[in-house]
């Protein structure tokens, strides 16, 4: 899901292009209070959503529920100090940032990574995505204004190649159940075939969604078009759409 959102984003950065003034003038977060509660929510409602999906409250749901926590807590801390130590200071932006990379990072193994285990991926997962969102986002220009590619497409795919690491029984994980097995049982690790399965799923994801989104896009523009005129982009599609401020500054 998040690496389909991610990469679908980057495709529709790339078609639509720069936002006017991007590089030139600042574009700072309208509000940091705004951005916190926001994530805060978001951190929240994730317990839903990946203890949730267990459909039944057992240890399952129980271990889905801790490594969502500490993965996120990992990655948040990795963010900001890894952006503390390159930038001199900490950000509570980056913090938030970290945040939700940590959150989409262990999605897909927080019912099968021990709490150890998601805390080393939600560690790594803040380091990477800050990269992303910084060197390799400045070095190619494109102008993803909410580092959806950076943080959900990069984020979903740290954690997706992660889970097939940290799924190891050796490692604390869960294991991969055998239902051909009568009775069904924990079923011996193999690292080069769940790697290769891992990797399998996140390329078809990545072609597919990549692919799609772009003849989406395509017809979309052909139709009613992407981009509006500069005119209206700097008045603002508040009031040029809507009619409406969001806010009266």
């Amino acid at each position: 899901m998040h690496i389909n959102a991610g990469i679908a984003g980057l495709v529709g950065a790339l078609l639509i292009g720069k936002r006017t003034g991007y590089g030139k003038e600042l574009m700072a977060p309208h509000s940091l209070t705004m951005t916190m509660i926001g994530a805060s929510l978001l951190w929240v409602g994730w317990f839903g959503f990946n203890a949730g999906s267990n459909l039944e409250a057992n240890g399952g749901a129980a271990l889905a529920m801790t490594n969502s926590f500490v993965a996120t807590a990992a990655a948040a801390l990795s963010w900001m100090f890894a952006e503390w130590i390159i930038k001199g200071h900490p950000s509570l932006l980056g913090a938030l940032s970290g945040a939700v990379a940590g959150l989409v990072a262990v999605t897909p193994a927080a019912g099968y990574a021990g709490p150890m285990g998601a805390i080393v991926l939600g560690l790594v997962v803040g380091v990477v995505c800050l990269f992303f969102c910084t060197v390799v986002k400045n070095a190619l220009g494109y102008d993803d204004s909410l580092d959806v590619f950076g943080v959900h497409c990069i984020g979903g795919i740290v954690g997706a190649l992660g889970t097939g690491i940290l799924v190891n029984p050796a490692l604390g994980g869960a294991g991969i159940i055998d239902y051909t097995a009568i009775p069904p049982k924990v079923a011996d690790y193999d690292f080069a075939a769940q790697m290769i399965s891992q990797l399998w799923g996140v390329s078809t994801t990545l072609v597919w969604s990549g692919i799609g989104s772009a003849i989406l896009y395509k017809i979309v523009d052909v139709i009613v078009g992407l981009r509006a005129n500069v005119e209206t982009e700097r008045e603002g599609l508040d009031i040029t759409e809507h009619t409406e401020r969001a806010y009266n500054m």
